[in-house]
């Protein structure tokens, strides 16, 4: 039998919350009052839009749903890395393959060390570089824009021999289709959307009145355990999907971007895409911060059905 100390515990988190938010909104008073005439009556429009039109809905659900919507918003940027000539979409992107001369690395187990010269003198003046996404591929020929398709043929028809002598293009076509694997992350973004749906039909804080006193209180009744089990397994096979997903890209970038400099030794520079790894990680801690305060929630309501189970155990039964 559970502890009835867990549900002093969850009273304590709540009244931690309620301090929380009281010093939040003696914040924005102080905010509010440090401003100058002009702006002093939007912000004191917005205290109020906020505190009495959002803050009395705002529930323990609501901020999972926040945290899953921001991972989903990231894990798609992710996703589109590469695909358009969108504003900052090239950025996003899991290796990075260019031309640049530089001093070649010596070493004593290259056979053939006087082959950098001969790439060097393919290379010529060329100065492509090549980035890869999931779903696409973006080639800057001369320094420019970028052009961005999800085919390598049409890229590779748009640029001059000279401009791509060791075709960097169908390279980063190859890591693209044999490597990269897109779907673990599309099946974690749905999964996380479902639990985003199911978190939306829990129960808000509403007025009732208490059957003692007669006063009205505020109350929120915890969801459906199952429901509440079912959002749980969810995010938890969607946070395990990213963290693969995440590993795999992180893994296979770095090895590929390095065999492509070292092959490439004084005249290819290769790097991977740090906005992708971010973008990827932190869609994994945010998942993993969700599935931690769905466990939390599913105990919680375990403990308090067990201390009603228990009170009603010890309530004496009346027989006719």
């Amino acid at each position: 039998m559970a502890s009835p100390r867990f549900a002093v515990t969850m009273q304590n988190r709540i009244r931690i919350f309620a301090l929380n938010v009281k010093i939040f909104v003696w914040r924005i008073n102080s905010l509010c009052s440090k401003v100058n005439n002009r702006f002093r009556s939007v912000c004191k429009v917005t205290k109020k839009w906020f505190v009495e039109g959002i803050l009395p809905f705002l529930g323990y659900h609501h901020i999972l749903m926040i945290l899953i919507a921001i991972a989903i918003i990231l894990l798609s940027l992710l996703l589109a890395g590469c695909s358009s000539t969108s504003p900052l979409i090239p950025g996003i992107f899991l290796i990075s393959m260019y031309y640049q001369s530089y001093t070649p690395t010596y070493d004593p187990s290259q056979v053939d060390p006087g082959v950098t010269a001969a790439i060097a003198n393919i290379v010529g003046r060329a100065v492509l570089e090549v980035r890869v996404g999931y779903f696409g591929i973006c080639v800057n020929p001369n320094g420019g824009d970028f052009l961005c398709s999800n085919n390598a043929t049409a890229l590779a028809e748009q640029i001059n021999v000279d401009q791509d002598p060791l075709n960097l293009i169908w390279v980063a076509s190859t890591f693209k289709d044999s490597i990269v694997f897109p779907y673990l992350l599309i099946v974690a973004i749905i999964l996380a959307f479902i639990t985003f749906i199911l978190l939306a039909t829990f129960p808000g804080w509403h007025e009732e009145q208490d059957a003692a006193t007669g006063s009205d209180v505020d109350v929120k009744p915890f969801p459906s355990r199952p429901v509440s089990q079912v959002a749980l397994a969810l995010i938890f096979i969607a946070s395990i999907f990213v963290l693969v997903s995440v590993l795999w890209q992180h893994t296979a970038s770095v090895a590929a971007s390095t065999i492509a400099q070292d092959l490439g030794n004084g005249s290819i520079k290769s790097g991977v895409g740090t906005a992708a790894m971010v973008l990827g990680w932190f869609g994994f801690v945010l998942l993993i911060i969700v599935t931690i305060g769905c466990i939390k929630w599913v105990r919680q309501a375990q403990v308090l059905a067990d201390i009603e189970n228990q009170r009603y155990a010890t309530v004496p039964q009346k027989f006719d």
